[in-house]
Order: structure tokens, then C-alpha cells, then sequence
């Protein structure tokens, strides 16, 4: 028997499998999604949104990417505080999108938010066209997460943000675990009441309490080529927003000019100051000459009609050595 491609709480075999999986899983309980979100976290999910779109910090009047945009919430969220940006919200859930247009692209959102459904592991976008990215609980439903991390870096603007709203994981005992029980046993059977379909809300569950830490997330994400990893616990850390920058372009150093080639040395000149000094002083170096000479002329004279030989000149007297 062949061995499974990846571990899929759905029950699928290889990836391709667990996406169309999950997709059809949201598609069937679309109607429901918002109402629940809202029901469920006490409403204390809007709250997570605005604190997501915060981070996010696009460039003014640039495109922003929301993955797994769902019924576009945070598509919303993000035009709400970047009123000048475009959002490209993206989710392989069709009904999701459908929804979500159908409920909340009025009063001109239309004209800003562009839903097209898209694979997470291979985005139908032109290299770093994005000045930021989200996505919010959708992490944890695409495998392998590395293959969405090298598509957010594909397509994020050097130095862009990528900001992720998800669950902590399920496995750490939070308000002396009363939030394990309410993974484990309220979450499944209130989604099962209210959208008819328990499959969705028992797999939500097991994606929490499987999924990695806040640190091994982290480690994810630097692994990855991101930098400036960090993150943000909300509710004693039953949700966390992971905040990580694509590295900023390095920029490109001149190569250098190729070195001239070297001229002979050629003989030094001297200064126009000094070739002056010199015309002024060769006059009087040839008047001392012949002055010279014509001393030298007169005493061999002198020395001729006297008959006496010139004194010879007295050496100069040594000086006495001191005594050891």
C-alpha cells in the first residue's frame, strides 16, 4: 500500500486531495461561516481582524493580497483602514467568495476588492505586485505550509509584511483547560447544531490542537527566508498574530571601472616659482666666479713681480680630544 503524501485531518492521501477536501467542507457550511465566527468567539473576532489589518501597513494605493479570504472580512477590514489600496482576496472555497460578495461588496467595495478563487501553493500573480499580505485561520488548512510560504515571498514587495491571525495550538492547557474542553467537546457539537454539518466544526478542532506552536510557527517562517519574525498573543494565547517581513532588496554595487593604464614617468618639472629664482640667481653665482677668478689672477701677479710664493692656506686648528 502506498504511504500517504501528507497527514490530512480530512482523510485525504496527497495534498491535491486535502485541498479539494477542505474547500468543499467551507463551501457546505458558507451560509453559516460569519454567524458562527461571531457566536463562537464571543465577537471577540472582529477585534482580531482590525489588530491583523493593522499590522499589515501596505504601501498608500498599492494592491494587498488576503489569502483564504473566506466571505472577505478581512478584505473588508483591510479597505477599511487602507482606503486608498486595492485587496486581491483569494480562497479555493467558491461559495465562500460568493457569499461574501453577495453580502458585504456594496457601496463601492466592488470597485476595490477583487475576489478570485486560487490554490494558496500556486497564486495567480506577477512577482512582488503585493505590499503586504494576510491571511486569517487559513494556515492551518493548506499543506504543505512551506510551499504557501515560498508563494507569499514570490509575490510580496521587498521589505512587505505577511501578517497571520491563527489559532495557538490546542495542545497547551489554557484557563486551567477549560479552553481544551471547549475544543474538544462545545465547538463540535454547536457547529454540528447550527450548520448541520458536525465534520467541519470536529476538523477545526483537530487542525488547533495539532497545529504547531507559536514558536515552531515562527521557526516556519524564518526557515522559510523571512525575517523580523514575531508575534502577538491575544486571549492567553488562544489566538496569535505572527507578523514576518520579506528581506528588503540589497542594492546592487557598481562593479568597478578597470584601471587606466599606467604612463611612464616622466621628468619632474618644477615649479614656475622656482625656475624664476633660479634665472634671478644665475647672474650673481657667474659675477661671484669672476670676481673669484680675477683675485685668483691678481695675487699670482703680485707673487711674480715680488718673486714670492702665495702663503698656502692654514689648516683649520684640531680640536683637542678630552682626556679619558
Amino acid at each position: 500500500m502506498a504511504r500517504p503524501e501528507c497527514e490530512s485531518h480530512t482523510g485525504a492521501s496527497t495534498h491535491a486531495e486535502h485541498g479539494q477536501r477542505v474547500a468543499d467542507m467551507f463551501g457546505r457550511i458558507a451560509g453559516w461561516y460569519d454567524f458562527l465566527n461571531h457566536a463562537l468567539s464571543g465577537c471577540q473576532d472582529i477585534y482580531w481582524r482590525y489588530r491583523l489589518a493593522k499590522a499589515a501597513r501596505p504601501r498608500p494605493g498599492s494592491m494587498v493580497l488576503d489569502l483564504a479570504a473566506g466571505t472577505m472580512d478581512v478584505s473588508v477590514e483591510l479597505l477599511r483602514q487602507y482606503p486608498d489600496c486595492t485587496v486581491a482576496a483569494l480562497d479555493f472555497a467558491l461559495p465562500m467568495l460568493e457569499t461574501g460578495k453577495v453580502r458585504k461588496l456594496k457601496d463601492g467595495r466592488e470597485k476595490r476588492i477583487f475576489p478570485v478563487q486560487a490554490d494558496g501553493r500556486a497564486l495567480p500573480l506577477p512577482d512582488e505586485s503585493m505590499s503586504a499580505a494576510t491571511i486569517a485561520f487559513g494556515i492551518r488548512n493548506i499543506l504543505p505550509r512551506e510551499e504557501a510560504y515560498a508563494e507569499f515571498l514570490r509575490v510580496l514587495e521587498p521589505g512587505a509584511r505577511l501578517c497571520i491571525l491563527e489559532f495557538g495550538t490546542g495542545s497547551k492547557r489554557v484557563w486551567k483547560g477549560l479552553y481544551n474542553f471547549y475544543l474538544d467537546k462545545l465547538l463540535p457539537f454547536i457547529g454540528d447544531r447550527i450548520s448541520g454539518d458536525p465534520g467541519a466544526y470536529r476538523y477545526l478542532a483537530e487542525t488547533i490542537k495539532s497545529f504547531p506552536d507559536e514558536r515552531a510557527l515562527g521557526e516556519e517562517l524564518l526557515k522559510a527566508g523571512f525575517e523580523r519574525v514575531y508575534n502577538v498573543p491575544m486571549m492567553s494565547g488562544i489566538v496569535y498574530l505572527h507578523v514576518a517581513e520579506k528581506p528588503a532588496a540589497s542594492v546592487a554595487q557598481p562593479a568597478p571601472e578597470p584601471a587606466a593604464p599606467k604612463a611612464a614617468p616622466k621628468a619632474e618639472k618644477k615649479p614656475v616659482a622656482q625656475k624664476a629664482e633660479a634665472k634671478k640667481s644665475a647672474p650673481k653665482k657667474a659675477a661671484a666666479k669672476k670676481s673669484a677668478e680675477k683675485k685668483t689672477a691678481a695675487k699670482k701677479t703680485v707673487a711674480k713681480k715680488t718673486g714670492r710664493k702665495p702663503a698656502p692656506k692654514k689648516a683649520a686648528p684640531k680640536k683637542s680630544r678630552a682626556k679619558q
